[in-house]
């Protein structure tokens, strides 16, 4: 279904008392642990702890258009929101193994910002940090929101794909309502869905198809289905537990139940930096290699001298030749508010080394360590 909840039962919301979350909490360890491929499947209600609105809630944005209201409660972009402690949970119940699979149909990218790998989780309705292009299928990812479109069907962000040899206009990854999925993100959870035997559904009415029968194929498949969401959901009566309760209510819970400490949220960059055909370039990377942009500005000095400015992508500058220190002083979007930080780097060969920066906004320092060494003289 598209827009607002017709029915204004549908929109009010239910709470648990105490007594009984801590119950229904305890009833889901218990099959957490028995689970043998155990997924979760996310939606708008597991966001606006940190700030974002959801669509169908009493503030979500198609309820109060619907009723022509206009919203009174501050908001955070999705650009500066920090992932909750829902999210963060999420990405050690990735890490330890005990979640295979997550499927969201969030766009605000707060997923994939907080640790959850690529090949672990299908965007069913994309992410407005990610866009792609459609002829030779290279995707980007950005600091910035990369749907300009005004039109709901017109994808195009009047960027270009940088590989040499295509140069084909690059599309945004937001699905809109009459869009079809991409086949490979709707495959994958498809696949996992079949093979689930436990599905927790966090903060999703489960209303917009095809992504609301993912969870239901768990249960047709003789799984369970845990739902945990404020208002009632079309699912209700197949799940095995309905939850009413904010996620971070529960997941706390469940979390302290398991004996597993949430970790708290660093903002993860990848740096490479090492030799072109034309000097020393700098450019930001994800965990697997896609391109990322988050620097605006690069400063490179070599062995002392004078700092070159460098302003746009691609961040490259001509360097001497033989083995050199270089200081790299990267300039950031600043949405968290980040401060410049420099890499201390030795290039001695003709390759390149990949730098992990982590940034802690409650202390506001960044950290760094390289991760990948490339930069050998090979032997010919």
């Amino acid at each position: 279904s598209t827009g607002a909840h017709k029915n204004p039962e549908d929109i009010v919301e239910h709470f648990d008392s105490e007594e009984v979350l801590q119950k229904k909490a305890l009833q889901l360890i218990s099959y957490i642990q028995k689970a043998k491929h155990f997924i979760i499947f996310t939606g708008a209600g597991i966001s606006t702890s940190a700030g974002i609105p959801d669509f169908r809630g009493p503030e979500g944005a198609w309820t109060l258009a619907a009723q022509k209201k206009k919203r009174t409660a501050p908001t955070t972009s999705t650009l500066r929101a920090i992932p909750t402690s829902t999210h963060m949970a999420l990405v050690e119940l990735q890490n330890k193994g005990i979640m295979k699979f997550l499927i969201s149909q969030n766009t605000d990218g707060l997923h994939r910002k907080s640790g959850i790998l690529p090949q672990n989780i299908s965007e069913l309705h994309g992410n407005m940090h990610r866009e792609y292009c459609p002829k030779c299928g290279k995707e980007y990812l950005r600091d910035f929101r990369t749907r300009n479109a005004v039109s709901a069907h017109d994808h195009r962000t009047s960027r270009k794909c940088d590989d040499s040899s295509c140069g084909g206009e690059l599309f945004d990854s937001i699905i809109n309502f009459g869009d079809n999925l991409p086949q490979e993100t709707l495959q994958k959870a498809y696949s996992h869905s079949h093979k689930a035997d436990l599905c927790l559904v966090l903060g999703s009415s489960l209303t917009v198809s095809p992504a609301c029968t993912l969870p239901e194929i768990v249960s047709q498949n003789g799984g369970k289905l845990v739902i945990c969401n404020l208002q009632k959901t079309p699912l209700d009566p197949v799940a095995n537990l309905k939850i009413h309760a904010r996620c971070d209510d529960l997941i706390n819970r469940v979390m302290a139940g398991l004996g597993i400490t949430i970790p708290p949220f660093l903002l993860t960059r990848r740096v490479i930096i090492g030799k072109s055909k034309t000097g020393l370039f700098v450019r930001g990377v994800d965990i697997d290699g896609t391109p990322y942009v988050f620097l605006k500005k690069v400063e490179v000095s070599q062995n002392d001298g004078p700092s070159v400015n460098l302003l746009n992508e691609p961040f490259e500058t001509p360097v001497n030749d033989g083995v050199s220190d270089f200081s790299v002083k990267l300039h950031f979007m600043g949405h968290y508010n980040e401060p410049t930080t420099v890499i201390k780097h030795v290039q001695t060969g003709k390759g390149w080394k990949q730098y992990v920066l982590q940034f802690d906004p409650m202390t506001g320092i960044w950290e760094y360590f390289l991760e990948i060494d490339e930069d050998v003289e090979k032997s010919t």
